[in-house]
This record gives structure tokens, C-alpha cells and sequence, in this order.
């Protein structure tokens, strides 16, 4: 594991809130055999960099992917927060970056189309799959057989997303993940709207505009970065939400996010729409520990 100081921390977490990590990981909840439409989508949990609030936008997440065949990781990364990291901000995207490896190294084994590989992320859990999405260097080789293996997906949808870390940042999103004193250079370089490219792949966008807690400018900047560069993308700004968008029991018309994206996953040519209504009842938990 790269990027330690070699201390033996414990597991910290309560009402399903993950505060510190003794180990980081993944669970994994794979899709019936029929059902399994080949892609794969890892989920970035939220929690502002300084906890991992896993179940309601982690577990509950991917058990909605897998009702449409869509194999889901939800990611147990290192914290920025954590006294074991040398370089604090390089922890989650490390771990991140591992795990994209480590579901294309087992691709064939699991049935997964390596070009049908997503990320999924909210509030600050979006901004770790945007840094996936448009940050090139690989921050988690450590010289083993992973390094084969790319870690940039192929997809990205993005819940009230923190983006920047200008103007428009969230405060605690920012000083967790760069410390107190960031240098521009830092604060440049981790505004992911600043980072997009031609290469940088297509993104789903939710938002809500009465959004307390991360200004829904963030995934704005990113849309309007998105087009500059000729990016596809779908954007939904919605009048209300607030912060916390979930699967259900939303506020008024954002309610509909869930069946914007199903679409949006079928023009991606993820699945069979025949299969959307088709729900598993198969409990395939697998956490994995090899990072």
C-alpha cells in the first residue's frame, strides 16, 4: 500500500459512518450471471473527506445498479484526514485508482467488459470520481502486476458534486482533503473543471438548486468544461433537492433522477433495456482487502 507511514490504525465507525480506516477495500455486489450485462460501476462514497458515509450513498447505490445487470464497488478509501499518510490528498485517489485496477485485473473472471467500466460519486465522493475521470497520473503504482492495468473509467455520474476548489469550493471538502495551507498550485490543480480533456469521459450530472451544502455551481463548471472540450455529457439542475439526493423520497420533481440516468446508461449501450425492469434478489457481498 503506497503512501504510508506504517502505522496500525483502527477501524473507527459509527451509524454506518466510516471515520478512520485500519485497512482500505471495497465491497463488491455482482449481478446474477443472467442478468449480468458486462458493466461495472465503482461507487465513491460521501462524507467530505473526513468520513465515508457508505450505506444510504454506498450499498444502497449499488443494490439499485444491480437491478438493471450492472455490476457495483462501493470504495473504502483512506481519508485525507488519516495520521498515516504522508501526502494527505493522495490517499483516496490512490485507493481509487487500485480498485479500477483491481476490477479490470478480474475482469474475465467476473464477466466485465473493460470498456463498460464506470464511476459514481456524490458531494465530495464526487470529486474523487471526477479526479479519476481527468487526472492522468497514476498516484498508486507501487511496481506490481496492477500497473498493467488502466484506472481511468470509462464513465462518471456525478451527485451534487464537489468540483472546485476556487471560488465556489466547499469549505470543508477543501481544507480536509489539501490541509489548511494549500498552495494555488494544489488549489489549481484539484479544480477538476480545470482538468478535463478530450480524453476525459462522458459524465451524468444531478444537482439541486436550494443544494446548502455544495454550491451546484461545481458541477456547472465541470458541464461548461465538459462542452468547451466536446465532451458528452448530461446535466440536470433541479429547483429542489437540497443536498443529500437519494434513490427515493426526494423532494417534489427530482425524484425522476433515477430513470434519467437508466436512460442515460441505455444511449451508453450498458445494457439490454429489456433487463432494466428485471430486478435481483441475489445478496453477492464480497469485501476485498488487496490494495
Amino acid at each position: 500500500m503506497p503512501n504510508t507511514k506504517g502505522m496500525k490504525l483502527e477501524h473507527i465507525e459509527e451509524r454506518e459512518r466510516i471515520t478512520q480506516l485500519a485497512q482500505p477495500g471495497m465491497y463488491a455486489f455482482f449481478t446474477s450471471k443472467e442478468e449480468n450485462t458486462g458493466s461495472a460501476v465503482l461507487i465513491c462514497p460521501p462524507g467530505g473527506y473526513a468520513k465515508l458515509t457508505y450505506n444510504i450513498a454506498g450499498f444502497q447505490f449499488a443494490k439499485w445498479l444491480n437491478t438493471m445487470g450492472i455490476n457495483a464497488f462501493v470504495l473504502i478509501h483512506r481519508l485525507p484526514t488519516s495520521p498515516d499518510l504522508v501526502e494527505r490528498e493522495k490517499g483516496p485517489i490512490q485507493d481509487a485508482q487500485r480498485a479500477m485496477k483491481i476490477i479490470r485485473s478480474n475482469a474475465v473472471k467476473w464477466e466485465i467488459n473493460t470498456s463498460k467500466i464506470g464511476v459514481m460519486g456524490a458531494s465530495a465522493g464526487g470529486h474523487l470520481a471526477t479526479t479519476l475521470g481527468t487526472h492522468t497520473e497514476d498516484y498508486s503504482s507501487i511496481k506490481d502486476n496492477l500497473d498493467q492495468f488502466s484506472f481511468q473509467p470509462n464513465f462518471m455520474v456525478l451527485i451534487s458534486p464537489v468540483i472546485t476548489m476556487g471560488k465556489f469550493a466547499h469549505k470543508g471538502s477543501l481544507e480536509n482533503f489539501l490541509g489548511k495551507n494549500p498552495t494555488q498550485s494544489q488549489l489549481d490543480s484539484f479544480s477538476n473543471e480545470n482538468r478535463v480533456t478530450i480524453t476525459t469521459p462522458a459524465a451524468f450530472i444531478i444537482l439541486a438548486q436550494n443544494d446548502p451544502v455544495v454550491n451546484p455551481i461545481n458541477g456547472i463548471l465541470f458541464y461548461q468544461s465538459m462542452i468547451e472540450k466536446n465532451i458528452s455529457g448530461s446535466l440536470h439542475v433541479f429547483p429542489e433537492g437540497g443536498h443529500s439526493i437519494a434513490l427515493m423520497n426526494n423532494p417534489k420533481s427530482i425524484n425522476v433522477w433515477t430513470k434519467l440516468c437508466e436512460e442515460w446508461f441505455f444511449d451508453l449501450g450498458l445494457f439490454d433495456k429489456t433487463k432494466t425492469e428485471i430486478t435481483s434478489n441475489k445478496n453477492n457481498l464480497l469485501k476485498t482487502n488487496r490494495f
